[in-house]
């Protein structure tokens, strides 16, 4: 799995940080923990992140997703 962040251009270094750890699924304080950041700064920069608009994409292999099996491969072949 990849998490791509569409728009990270305008976000700083740390909020573009918080932003991929929050979408990784840590809690607000885990990610003040990891990056050496109090809470509130965690949840500033989030929200600050969120209003410049950006857009979080996960990328899955199709074959997790159990859309194609091998029959289907061989067959394209």
């Amino acid at each position: 799995m990849k998490i791509e962040i569409r728009g990270a251009e305008k976000l700083s270094f740390r909020e573009r940080q918080v932003v991929a750890l929050k979408e990784m699924g840590k809690s607000t304080e885990q990610i003040s923990k990891t990056l050496k950041i109090s809470p509130s700064t965690v949840a500033t920069l989030y929200n600050r992140a969120r209003s410049k608009g950006y857009e979080v994409v996960i990328i899955l292999p199709l074959d997790v997703l159990g859309v194609f099996n091998e029959e289907d491969e061989a067959s394209e072949e």
